[in-house]
């Protein structure tokens, strides 16, 4: 998978919520790999608080036609 491809990508959590999208991508410096995804919150919560949420990639399930979390039981 290409990396612009991540952008736009629904994420759900472990409940099957969706919680946002992905709005940049965080990689590291010597690496290359990506570290982090940033969330830009999707619906109400958006206009109420923070709308940017910075996920770690260790909490990253899968990755398909959404990017699904893990949840407590898998981590």
């Amino acid at each position: 998978m290409r990396t612009k491809e991540l952008f736009n990508k629904e994420i759900i959590d472990a409940d099957a919520k969706i919680i946002g999208k992905v709005s940049e991508l965080i990689f590291d410096e010597d690496t290359f790999e990506i570290t982090d995804l940033v969330i830009k919150k999707s619906g109400i919560s958006e206009q109420i608080r923070d709308s940017e949420n910075v996920i770690p990639v260790e909490l990253v399930r899968a990755i398909g036609d959404k990017v699904l979390l893990k949840s407590d039981d898998d981590i």
